[in-house]
């Protein structure tokens, strides 16, 4: 890892706006649709997403146009992560947030966007889009995936070399 990665020497409020779209680890757990219980404010993660999420790639459809067709869709920035209190633990812009490293699974440590989805972190293969879900269903719905072992930090494994 180099020695001046924006991640570690920048705040949140730091970050150029290329630099905030690269820390985004491509979990798309902030995509999965949450329900808040109005009485306790507690807030759970279903295993349906936005409409807009390719549930393969797990990036956004449409991601310049996101607010336009869900208007509901969260705008994130360095205020908003503190207050979304529902951010996945693992959640690279939480842990940054809380000033602790990123997960040995972000890319920007293991070197490959693909290391998220092979370490089960992300939604691929775990969800159904909200056009496929009646809505009285979602109740139903909701879902805990990440175990504590694999919030635990572990140590990037070194880049070997193909020469």
């Amino acid at each position: 890892m180099a020695d001046d990665a924006f991640w570690r020497t920048k705040s949140l409020d730091e970050l150029t706006g290329e630099e905030w779209e690269a820390l985004c680890d491509g979990c798309a757990q902030c995509c999965q649709l949450k329900l808040e219980d109005e009485d306790t404010g507690r807030v759970g993660c279903t295993n349906v997403t936005c409409q807009l999420l390719d549930l393969d790639t797990c990036q956004c459809t449409h991601y310049e146009e996101r607010h336009v067709r869900v208007p509901d869709c969260i705008e994130f920035d360095a205020k908003a992560v503190a207050a979304l209190h529902w951010l996945p633990q693992t959640c690279a812009y939480r842990l940054r947030a809380e000033g602790r490293e990123l997960m040995w699974w972000h890319y920007l440590v293991s070197g490959d966007r693909s290391t998220v989805h092979r370490a089960g972190i992300s939604v691929r293969g775990r969800v159904t889009s909200e056009a496929h879900v009646h809505p009285d269903e979602m109740e139903d719905r909701i879902v805990h995936w990440i175990e504590p072992r694999q919030m635990e930090q572990k140590q990037a494994e070194p880049k070997r070399s193909t020469d």
